[in-house]
């Protein structure tokens, strides 16, 4: 555990570059493949140390988002060439407390890097504070920026450790709108937090960052969370994980004397709706499903749990084509022994549910912590009457409803949380049924797929890592894409004020951006001045 540039890793909390040893009984990393625990003993962040980051990032968030563009672009940059120069160590770190594959492991940290780049770009573009001005000329002289709300509570995710992580999306979106962030890392792989913690301790050093702009909190226990949500300094939160535990977060930040809001992405089976024109060659649709619901055992966010197939032969040949498939793959270790257990549950109530038949199983995989894939299929009947199968089974497990009619497909579609992602598969030729589909996908998920499969979210300036709830507690958001940015600020107007005062993007009369109530007539709405 000694990635290239730095001494050891210590188990240690990093609050604004200086590292603190938590208090209560010592834990430790634990191998995903074998159990058992490995590293450092690593003690979770006092009340105090929670408090004590809260304070440091919110004693340099004026002076961070203050910086002008290009220095804070200049970071976000540098924690890329950081965590870069983290090299192979940094995977196999990650592969033995994570158990994904290191291969794996290097797409993500590509991923994470091009990330930080992407929202660094956003920064030099001028697009964060996405100036607005309506003149003078045309009545009361208005200008908006969008500024800062403040430091941010980030928690990583357990089955994205890099990229959902200490240096993930949430991260790097805060960062990129001027906000300070305080992580608390994934007790799953506490390594690989701290690793990367110290990679972007040292971009910031490197790029003369006020030292408050970040700080890691090592946590265990529930409280450490519940604490750092509860600060009063923190103005938002950015989280990834189990319903459970974001609804938690969520009720803490609504209790606060003054609440914040809780950007938290939950859980979601990602509906895919076959029509009849797919089932054409259904063979190859179906090894297409298998591949989407196994990959990386299943551990996506956006894996396809519920597949809704029509029901007759052409139904019946793709089923069978897919329990071929199924059978034919082999289980791979979990990111963890508990998650491990929460997939053995799930698959077993599923299989407990009169209606529910198992299709297909595949081998388990080498260890104690690698369970086979699993495929069950049920008339839509029996989806409709049971609630026990309406809830996400993480992992490699697909549950296939037949339906019939597109009455009867209208109905289980209306029934359906919401959802990160939905996917059609058809023809041109299901194009009218396609059409009647599309408004309720459209209420029901952040993203909706024509073809191929949901476990693949490009960062991009168009993408929605988003949904209605329970996917995610704010459905107007996303935290994939430069959208994500935007979760972080908050619109200011500055009306009549001389240009001397104006901030350096408001004193130009053309910004890049200007409000489109520049070239077209303003209704004025004017109201009673008090007396």
């Amino acid at each position: 555990m000694k990635p290239p540039g730095h001494p050891h890793l210590n188990g240690h909390s990093l609050l604004a570059g200086r590292e603190v040893t938590g208090t209560g009984e010592a834990w430790y990393a634990v191998a995903a493949a074998s159990g058992k625990p490995f590293g450092p003993a690593l003690h979770d962040a006092s009340a105090e140390q929670v408090a004590e980051a809260g304070r440091l990032a919110a004693a340099d968030a004026r002076a961070f988002r203050a910086l002008p563009p290009d220095r804070r672009a200049a970071f976000l940059d540098a924690c890329a060439e950081e965590i870069e120069a983290l090299g192979e160590s940094l995977l196999e770190l990650t592969a033995r407390e994570t158990g994904l594959a290191p291969t794996r492991l290097a797409g993500e940290r590509a991923r994470t890097c091009g990330q930080l780049r992407l929202f660094a770009e956003l920064v030099r573009d001028g697009a964060v504070s996405r100036a607005r001005t309506d003149p003078a000329a045309r009545g009361t002289d208005l200008r908006l920026r969008r500024i800062p709300l403040g430091p941010v509570a980030v928690f990583g995710a357990g089955n994205f450790p890099l990229a959902f992580s200490v240096a993930g999306g949430d991260t790097a979106s805060a960062l990129a709108a001027g906000c300070p962030v305080v992580v608390k890392s994934h007790p799953a792989h506490p390594g690989t937090g701290e690793a990367v913690a110290r990679a972007l301790t040292a971009a910031a050093q490197r790029t003369g960052m006020p030292p408050g702009v970040f700080s890691l909190l090592v946590g265990r226990a529930h409280r450490v969370g519940l604490a750092l949500v509860r600060d009063p300094r923190i103005a938002a939160v950015g989280f990834t994980g189990s319903r459970a535990g974001g609804l938690a977060l969520l009720a803490a930040a609504r209790a606060r004397p003054v609440p914040v809001p809780v950007h938290a992405e939950l859980s979601a089976v990602n509906p895919v709706i076959v029509l009849d024109g797919a089932l054409a060659d259904p063979e190859r649709a179906a090894e297409g499903y298998a591949a989407s619901l196994t990959l990386g055992a299943g551990q996506f966010c956006t894996n396809p749990g519920l597949l809704l197939l029509p029901a007759g032969p052409a139904g019946d040949a793709f089923l069978t084509s897919a329990a071929r498939a199924v059978r034919s793959t082999r289980g791979q270790v979990m990111l963890t022994p508990g998650v491990c257990r929460a997939y053995t549950e799930g698959v077993r109530r599923w299989a407990a549910v009169d209606g529910v038949r198992e299709v297909a199983r595949g081998a388990p995989g080498q260890g104690r912590y690698a369970p086979a894939p699993a495929l069950f299929s049920c008339e839509a009947a029996v989806y409709t009457a049971q609630r026990d199968l309406r809830g996400e089974v993480f992992g490699a497990a697909g549950l296939v409803v037949r339906w019939a009619g597109t009455r009867q497909l209208l109905s289980l579609l209306e029934d359906l949380e919401g959802q990160l992602t939905a996917t059609v598969h058809g023809t041109e030729a299901d194009g009218a049924t396609a059409a009647r589909l599309l408004p309720v996908l459209e209420e029901r998920a952040g993203r909706v797929l024509w073809g191929g499969w949901p476990t693949g979210v490009e960062v991009s300036r168009a993408m929605v890592h988003g949904g209605p709830w329970p996917a995610t507690t704010s459905p107007g958001t996303t935290s994939v894409g430069t959208l994500a940015v935007e979760r972080w600020l908050r619109p200011v107007c500055y009306q009549s004020f001389p240009g001397t005062l104006l901030p350096p993007e408001l004193r130009d009369a053309d910004p890049p951006e200007a409000d489109a109530a520049r070239t077209t007539p303003r209704a004025r709405c004017e109201y009673p001045r008090p007396t």
